[in-house]
């Protein structure tokens, strides 16, 4: 045999070598959790056979503590790049496998290089983490190495979609890197986030906490809102990443994606007709309303089970992407408070950064009263959904479907924040706030000096009735010319999407600056 070809058999055999990451015992350890390996997982992810690696014979350069006996190729991360349905996307998987895919300083390396080229080319990052946390044997070198992925993380932030998968352990300083990013997908049972674990917590605090109760997919997904999808399989989890691209440009210099729209743009949905209550306290499923407007019924939504009183959604309309912000009606009357502001102002945000129209469907009756949400700062809080709109250069259609009250009014995408085109149903009420209210506040004196209960129940309705004549209906607002339109429920899949045609070639800049200081 040829000194070359057994340079080439020495090639094969250490690239098998590679692909066996901690051998095949750690391997059957990781499918006895119920776990993929890295390489499975980069596999369920990409188009077949699109995928790419980089530096699969790179090693780590700790001779500490015994790790110069531990020398595997590939360091505990798969990297490389690949197509997504055609579309070149650059990815990452940490192996647990390999020293329980601890950081070290050379698979930091491996990362940062993938998210250089990431930004370069211009194409979403991926991130698949499985990992037991910093390398300790490297001391400030692992440090370091996450140190240099968060600040890529950063510098990414608004250029390129940035998605982040937990499926295993994922504690401390690794916490950053997904929080970092514009989405992180949980699996359940399997994996958890947090800074300290459930022994530092007994220890320090007292309690008793379970991971999952600490820092699993449910935790973060109804309580926190830092993940935004809980999900039973991995499988479930890879899908919900392609399908989350399908929304997104390729960066931020890209229009959204277009596809091609199998649903009329005319349909008319009789259905809205009928769908807001006679009784104005009386709550309707905004979803139903959601799902009667857009391509096929269909849409994504992240963060569902996380402030529940705002939606916040990818759908289409005549193919072209949206982002959907909707007040929910169904749970707490859609009111806003400190978690559907923060959930809704960095949609909203990432939306603007990656071009992404915004449709906002409004049925708002104000900010959510009470010393919680006061001691919370329910003010900076509802500052930042504000902001966001504020700052927003993307087309904004607006629709005002019932209540749109007070600041909640002004917040939720009004003409005078820069909304394009403003559209009310006609049981729109836009009004400082309620008819029971105001009444209270107008006629406090005529209503101290009554005596008898019967006469003042009977003021009370006839002002609050005098009350909803002038502000329960959306012309008062039209008259200023703050709505654009009163629109038939039924017309209003139709009416969106002319208002977004006739805003693609919108062009807005806000003023130079270094950049704006957002009410953290």
């Amino acid at each position: 045999m040829s000194e070359i070809q057994n340079k080439i058999n020495q090639l094969i055999e250490n690239r098998e070598m590679a692909r066996m990451g901690g051998g095949q015992k750690t391997i059957d350890k990781q499918h006895e959790k119920g776990k993929y390996t890295a390489r499975e997982r980069i596999q369920m992810l990409l188009d077949e056979g699109s995928f790419e690696e980089f530096d699969m014979f790179v090693t780590h350069r700790c001779y500490d503590f015994g790790m110069e006996k531990k020398h595997t190729f590939g360091d505990g991360v798969v990297t490389g790049y690949g197509t997504i349905e055609g579309r070149l996307v650059y990815v990452f998987a940490q192996d647990f496998t390999v020293t329980a895919g601890s950081l070290s300083l050379s698979m930091s390396e491996k990362i940062c290089k993938v998210m250089d080229m990431a930004m370069r080319n211009g194409a979403p990052c991926i991130g698949l983490n499985d990992s037991g946390g910093a390398r300790i044997q490297e001391g400030v070198n692992a440090l370091a190495g996450y140190a240099n992925i968060f600040q890529r993380n950063v510098m990414a932030s608004g250029v390129i979609p940035q998605i982040s998968a937990i499926f295993g352990p994922c504690a401390g300083g690794a916490v950053y890197s997904p929080a970092l990013t514009d989405f992180i997908i949980m699996k359940k049972n399997t994996s958890n986030m947090f800074l300290t674990g459930p022994k530092v917590v007994k220890t320090v605090t007292g309690e008793d906490v379970t991971q999952e109760e600490l820092g699993g997919a449910m935790m973060h997904t109804t309580k926190s809102g830092v993940a935004q999808f809980a999900v039973d399989t991995e499988e479930e989890g890879i899908q919900l990443i392609r399908q989350l691209l399908s929304y997104m440009p390729q960066n931020n210099m890209e229009d959204t994606p277009l596809t091609v729209c199998t649903d009329q743009i005319n349909r008319l949905e009789d259905s809205l007709n009928d769908i807001i209550p006679d009784n104005p306290n009386k709550p309707y499923d905004m979803a139903e309303v959601i799902r009667a407007i857009v391509d096929n019924g269909e849409y994504l939504e992240p963060a569902a089970n996380f402030a529940k009183n705002i939606i916040t959604c990818f759908a289409r309309f005549n193919g072209q992407s949206v982002g959907i912000i909707a007040n929910q009606p169904k749970y707490m009357a859609g009111v806003l408070d400190i978690n559907a502001s923060r959930k809704a102002a960095r949609f909203v945000r990432f939306c603007d950064a990656f071009n992404i129209p915004l449709v906002t469907l409004v049925d708002v009756p104000g900010f959510l009263p009470g010393t919680t949400q006061e001691y919370g700062g329910v003010i900076t809080h509802g500052a930042k959904l504000l902001f966001a709109y504020c700052e927003a250069t993307v087309p904004k259609v607006t629709v005002t479907l019932r209540k749109a009250y007070g600041g909640a009014y002004i917040v939720m995408s009004s003409k005078h924040i820069r909304g394009d085109i403003n559209y009310a149903w006609p049981t729109a009420e836009i009004a400082v706030m309620g008819a029971s209210g105001a009444v209270e506040v107008l006629h406090a004196k005529e209503l101290a000096a009554f005596t008898n209960p019967e006469e003042k129940a009977k003021f009370v309705e006839e002002k609050e009735n005098e009350y909803r004549d002038k502000f329960s209906n959306p012309y008062n607002a039209a008259r200023y010319g703050y709505i654009d339109d009163v629109i038939e429920p039924r017309n209003t899949r139709f009416r969106i999407i002319r208002a977004l045609q006739s805003l693609a070639t919108k062009r807005l800049q806000n003023p130079a600056k270094k950049h704006s200081n957002i009410p953290l």
